[in-house]
């Protein structure tokens, strides 16, 4: 099981992007790709615009289920890392910390700074996370269902 660890942790610190999979009110879903920031690998970060569906959908229904994965390898290469969360807006002392992670890390990336004013009003933008419960990643060796718990 180590090595199917490390293909997780391997995928969420090689990419920049997860499909973040909500639902609205009535259990409609939408998928959208945004930019995350881990802070290891049980809570992801990301900023958006609280109007936008995925964020109207965190609000009414905060369950939600990640996929990261490299859209580039060949096909019949792919490998992801499959996680249930619950997320939210962060605000307070949530948005203080999340915020000092999220510009860190996008710095790294080649991003600028951000700060607390760039995730509160009058800014459009909101900061997000969401927090892990479980993950999984494909086991070529299990048949028929590969889906393989880990633990990064």
């Amino acid at each position: 099981m180590g090595e199917l660890d490390g293909v997780a942790r391997g995928i969420v610190d090689e990419n920049r992007y997860m499909a973040l999979g909500t639902a609205d009110e009535s259990g409609r879903p939408w998928v959208s790709p945004v930019y995350y920031a881990a802070d290891g690998y049980r809570a992801f970060h990301w900023l958006s615009s609280p109007e936008s569906q995925h964020s109207r959908n965190v609000a009414v229904r905060p369950e939600v289920f990640i996929a990261v994965f490299d859209s580039r390898v060949a096909i019949g290469q792919g490998q992801a890392v499959y996680m249930t969360a619950t997320a939210a807006e962060l605000s307070g002392e949530e948005l203080e910390r999340g915020i000092e992670i999220f510009s860190r890390i996008s710095q790294t990336h080649g991003a600028r700074a951000w700060s607390r004013e760039d995730a509160r009003p009058p800014s459009a933008l909101r900061l997000y996370r969401a927090t892990v419960s479980r993950h999984w990643v494909l086991d070529p060796e299990r048949r028929p269902d590969q889906r393989t718990p880990v633990d990064p």
